[in-house]
């Protein structure tokens, strides 16, 4: 296949065009190299890309929010399937500034629907987040769940996306399927997150800052059972047959939930990176910040019934194997 990835100097990007360039698919790789978080590790991700790829991976720098850019650098190239990956992301940096989020995950996620109903694409799979539940307190959160209280800007783009999803596979039947993700950590993480933050403080004997004192719950989740899904999902698009889908549509539309079904203590998890640093973390208690959740916890039984999708990486395994890959990229 001949696969187009947004955000493929990303995180999550970077490890699925990996997975599939892997596999002997072609990857055209979008991203717009913002400062974010430091450019550095995404020219590295991309140089790890060109490597395994060779002239099966290409890449184009620019802003998917940009309609005109976009359709002049893919003008001339096939695209079978889209993973639309790419995005303004962060709960708390949407508080200040928004505008950033407005113009990537609102406007870009539209051009990416227009590219895929103009070019004919057999299947878009794009990333929306577990921030969609809000302050959802029944759990585990499934996809049949309300999802129109959100409680960050972030939550509500994500939301919106899905949205204009919907519609789209309405109008002009487009193959979609939305994906939740549950708290996303593992090797060439962000270093926005929170287990990236806490290992480079951790290993500098610098205090950690512990919001809601400690008492949170995450379903985290490790980069390879998330690309798993991905790739799951971007082979098998949702039929066109007016059946219920994942998330209820009758479209072909999708959501689904990728999680590891996992609730766990953030105090826990802070325990095995003190393991895995060798060293004790100092902790500086404070307040819930605005945006956060108190639990995330994801009902995956919609992915297993329709893929077969199964996690396999407990946090025991995932925490320091992150760890240990961060040591080997810093030499710390």
């Amino acid at each position: 296949m001949r696969v187009l990835v947004t955000g493929a100097a990303g995180f999550i990007g970077y490890a699925l065009a990996q997975q599939l360039l892997a596999r002997g698919d072609v990857v055209i790789g979008v991203d717009n190299l913002n400062d974010y978080y430091q450019v550095s590790l995404k020219r590295d991700r991309l140089a790890a890309l060109s490597a395994a790829g060779g002239n099966r991976f290409t890449f184009h720098a620019l802003d998917f929010s940009d309609m005109t850019a976009l359709n002049a650098a893919l003008e001339s190239q096939q695209i079978d399937r889209i993973a639309h990956l790419g995005a303004q992301a962060g709960v708390r940096y949407s508080i200040e500034n928004p505008q950033a989020y407005v113009s990537s995950n609102l406007a870009g996620h539209v051009n990416l629907l227009e590219l895929a109903r103009h070019r004919a694409v057999e299947h878009m799979v794009y990333a929306s987040s577990s921030s969609v539940y809000g302050g959802n307190t029944k759990l585990p959160f499934a996809v049949e769940d309300r999802t129109d209280h959100p409680v960050s800007l972030y939550a509500a783009t994500k939301r919106a996306d899905e949205l204009m999803s919907e519609t789209y596979a309405h109008l002009f039947r487009l193959p979609l399927t939305g994906l939740r993700f549950f708290t996303v950590y593992g090797p060439w993480g962000r270093p926005d997150m929170m287990l990236w933050n806490f290992t480079r403080r951790i290993l500098a004997g610098e205090p950690i800052p512990v919001f809601n004192n400690g008492d949170m719950y995450r379903d985290f989740t490790y980069i390879d059972d998330i690309v798993a899904g991905v790739v799951a999902c971007l082979d098998n698009p949702p039929a066109d047959d007016e059946t219920e889908k994942a998330g209820g549509s009758i479209k072909p539309h999708a959501l689904y939930n990728i999680g590891n079904s996992q609730c766990e203590p953030l105090m826990k998890v802070i325990g095995l990176l003190e393991q895995a640093c060798g060293k004790e973390a100092v902790m500086e208690m404070l307040p819930m910040q605005p945006g956060d959740v108190y639990k995330t916890y994801a009902d995956i039984s919609a992915i297993q019934r329709d893929l077969g999708y199964a996690p396999t990486t407990s946090i025991d395994v995932g925490v320091p194997a992150f760890v240990e890959w961060y040591r080997a990229y810093h030499a710390a």
